[in-house]
């Protein structure tokens, strides 16, 4: 059985997008008309931006999703039998199982993109990358730890993402050290992502999700929240909403799909950071690239 990935922010690349963009006339036609939803020229940045434009949440977020339904559109001969998405990802996940339109999932992400620029900006919080612990240990030391800080990403395991206030994370990551991490590192972001600090956006994002129309998954969609098939759209806005303040639970998602059948996973967006994740969590089953 095939499996359909989409990564999450952190995948962008300058120039991404431009050979899909030339490569077929209704790719073409689809990468444009987020130019219209938008109302600002995204392609530009993505095809002609520099690192630094394409680190802005309110383009990178977009810019992702855009690459990722394009790049879905490209591949011929594939029928995969389930989907699932790391963090952002998600939302292309449900336009590849027609819970959502391309338009609608668009409006989605850019709205999300901005609440979460907006809790960033209010909040001074970090993100850190915690190799070679074990999770329930990562888990503990969290909790331990005056402050906000939280597990965010479940990666692979013996690597967890924690995050929250920047001070909490800058203590945590000193315990983790000290309680064997082989490296705990603070990452370049301006933002608690998955976190109780998330919670402003989780409202914004909330309204909007409310009010858009998600229709019934014609295959298994694996969400971030639960690590399970989840069937119902309505259950589908939930976890949607509740991922923003909740951690992406990769590993376990990745391994329910495989005790589901997966064999293989081909990875939909820009990059191959899935890939190496999946092969961390079970080398045994086939990983490849889309395009």
């Amino acid at each position: 059985m095939k499996a359909l990935v989409f990564p999450g922010q952190g995948s962008q690349y300058v120039g991404m997008g431009n050979e899909l963009y030339n490569s077929r006339k209704d790719i073409k036609d689809l990468m444009d008309s987020a130019n219209h939803i938008l109302g600002f020229d995204i392609l530009s940045a993505m095809f002609k931006g520099t690192e630094e434009d394409l680190k802005k949440t309110e383009v990178t977020q977009p810019a992702i999703f855009i690459y990722s339904v394009a790049a879905l559109k490209a591949v011929n001969g594939i029928s995969p039998s389930m989907v699932a998405g790391h963090s952002l990802g998600e939302f292309s996940a449900l336009v590849a199982n027609g819970v959502l339109s391309f338009e609608d999932g668009l409006k989605l992400v850019s709205t999300r993109a901005k609440a979460m620029q907006e809790a960033c900006d209010a909040n001074p919080s970090s993100m850190a990358a915690i190799l070679g612990l074990a999770d329930d240990v990562v888990e503990r030391i969290c909790e331990e730890t005056p402050g906000i800080v939280v597990p965010a990403n479940y990666n692979c395991p013996g690597q967890l993402v924690i995050s929250g206030e920047t001070k909490a994370v800058e203590l945590a990551c000193q315990n983790m050290k000290d309680a064997g991490a082989k490296r705990a590192l603070m990452l370049p972001v301006n933002g608690a992502f998955h976190s109780p600090l998330m919670m402003p956006a989780q409202e914004k994002l909330a309204e909007a999700i409310h009010n858009t129309k998600f229709y019934k998954p014609t295959m298994d969609v694996y969400q971030n929240i639960t690590t399970t098939a989840v069937e119902d759209p309505e259950d589908i806005k939930k976890n949607l909403i509740a991922q923003l303040t909740g951690p992406v639970r990769w590993t376990q998602s990745v391994q329910n799909m495989i005790k589901k059948g997966a064999t293989s996973f081909v990875e939909v967006g820009p990059g191959k950071t899935l890939q190496g994740l999946i092969k961390k969590i079970n080398s045994d089953v086939l990983v490849s690239s889309a395009i």
